[in-house]
């Protein structure tokens, strides 16, 4: 309760500090904002041919069915590389005025949250335009929606606090968040694997989110509603334990910047 007492409090601060983030991901480039929708469809492009063509994936309109499944992968990854420096990178401001630290994290997932419905603009648009078209479980997209949010605010919470005291993490997420990419089912479906790998990538939470935004979106059908639940009642495991780390180390912050 008393998070959410200070996120009121501090409102105007944390809206600032969204539009900062999301203004200063693309500060100076030419095109702006216009990147959270080239950047996904450039890499759309990239898989679209080298896995269909290359790798010889049958799966009929690959190109939406990876599309619905990149896209959230993109929220996932962002946040997580955003998250690595999210008060490294505030140090400054940190050591002359105070207010709650959990603002600094809370902002970059509100930012990629903001950045990922954008890109979901250009999946609706290509969804009707590819012929899949879009059906009434697409209000299911924001339940998926919460549920991948809360295990972004965990995640968060803890990258973010952790790195100040040590900075190789950074390299260490980036060589497990490449991994985590082949062992969640985003370029193949987990039918391709036998049961028994099927299983183990379901401890992976992204996977059940994967295929729950993929129901909705391409499949058009309920996703697992229990898996989606059990990844729900992990995520805010996750998320309650990445809050008491967070206070638990924010202590020393100054004396480690």
């Amino acid at each position: 309760m008393k998070l959410f007492k200070d996120l009121y409090q501090y409102r105007e601060l944390l809206k600032t500090n969204v539009q900062k983030e999301i203004r200063g991901k693309y500060k100076g480039a030419w095109l702006g904002i216009l990147w959270s929708f080239l950047n996904p469809l450039l890499m759309l492009m990239v898989y679209s041919l080298v896995f269909p063509y290359i790798m010889r994936v049958q799966i009929p309109n690959y190109t939406m069915f990876l599309m619905t499944a990149l896209m959230p992968w993109n929220f996932f990854t962002q946040t997580v590389a955003n998250s690595s420096f999210a008060v490294i990178s505030a140090g400054n401001i940190l050591k002359k005025v105070y207010f709650p630290r959990e603002i600094l994290p809370i902002s970059i997932v509100l930012s990629n949250v903001v950045n990922f419905l954008i890109t979901f603009i250009i999946i609706i648009v290509f969804l009707l335009f590819s012929g899949v078209g879009i059906s009434w479980t697409i209000l299911l997209f924001p339940l998926v929606l919460i549920v991948q949010t809360l295990l972004m605010f965990g995640i968060a919470f803890i990258l973010s606090a952790i790195t100040v005291y040590a900075r190789d993490v950074e390299h260490i997420v980036n060589v497990v968040v490449m991994a985590l990419f082949y062992g969640t089912p985003i370029v193949y479906t987990l039918d391709m694997l036998p049961a028994k790998f099927q299983t183990i990538l379901y401890l992976n939470p992204m996977t059940s989110i994967i295929d729950a935004y993929r129901d909705v979106l391409f499949y058009q059908r309920i996703p697992n509603l229990t898996h989606l639940g059990l990844v729900a009642t992990v995520s805010v495991v996750i998320m309650i334990f990445g809050l008491w780390l967070f206070r638990k180390l924010q202590k020393n912050f100054v004396e480690e910047l």
